[in-house]
């Protein structure tokens, strides 16, 4: 399966979404996509998940990472994601509680 990213810039903040798998072969790309958006400048993340159907642990580490690196600048990353399969990993893992789990790109961003 591929990913897929699309990113959307508004001054320091971006929206990202996601479409496909993040796994061993997909995940070096998203660390790529996402650390030009935080090099560009971008440090209010949000990252859609609503279209992923699978992200394993090297994808993970790519968010824990991204995460730090964030928060380092003082910014903030956010996750949107409704699926149950998607939200039973973050629960396993105790990521449920590091990172902010929202409904919408708009409750997430608060447009």
């Amino acid at each position: 399966m591929e990913l897929d990213i699309s990113t959307e810039s508004a001054g320091a903040s971006c929206t990202i979404a996601l479409d496909g798998e993040v796994d061993v072969y997909t995940s070096p790309r998203l660390r790529q996509e996402l650390t030009q958006v935080v090099d560009s400048g971008c440090l209010n993340i949000t990252i859609d998940l609503e279209n992923l159907g699978f992200i394993d642990s090297s994808g993970l580490g790519v968010l824990v990472s991204t995460l730090r690196r964030v928060k380092e600048r003082g910014g903030t990353l956010r996750l949107v994601c409704t699926k149950d399969s998607i939200l039973k990993i973050f629960r396993i893992t105790g990521l449920d509680k590091v990172f902010p789990l929202f409904t919408t790109v708009e409750e997430a961003t608060g447009f």
